[in-house]
């Protein structure tokens, strides 16, 4: 195992996602896999379309100062098309929900889910909360407001 660890608690919310917990691929895995605990044995989302997958899980993240990120799974985003909607979903810390999966499929063929198939993971990160302290001019730096492609191709 490398990295810190902590305890999280989970809160199985129906007998099959206890059966079938998250878990980590391998030792050095950032992220535990979250399965999807669907009713049906599958399911199909069209080319273009989102659908709301529950987990069957909800967590207490205990560690202050940081906060729950659902990312795609790398082989079903770039190999598949099937992406976490709103690109990272956020769980804070004081969230006590179930933790639902919004899938988008970006490919052009339908793309059919299995019940506890893994569909994105999770990972415990630290966050900062800005305070927001009004000014009325910033420091000057050299890329200034330069945005977007403001450097050229290279």
């Amino acid at each position: 195992m490398t990295g810190p660890t902590s305890i999280l608690r989970v809160k199985f919310l129906r007998d099959s996602s206890r059966d079938n917990p998250p878990s980590v691929g391998t030792a050095g895995s950032a992220g535990l896999d979250l399965r999807a605990d669907i009713e049906a044995a599958s399911l199909t989302i069209a080319p273009g379309h989102r659908a709301a997958v529950p987990t069957g899980i909800a967590i207490a993240i205990d560690m202050p100062g940081v906060a729950g990120f659902i990312y795609s799974r790398s082989g079903l985003g770039a190999k598949h098309g099937l992406t976490v909607a709103q690109g990272v979903g956020v769980i804070d810390p004081d969230y006590r929900g179930e933790i639902i999966v919004w899938l988008l499929n970006t490919s052009t063929e339908p793309l059919t889910i299995n019940r506890h198939d893994r569909i994105a993971q999770l990972v415990l990160a630290p966050f900062i909360r800005p305070i927001i302290t009004p000014v009325d001019d910033l420091d000057a730096t050299a890329r200034g407001a330069g945005g977007f492609g403001h450097t050229g191709r290279e």
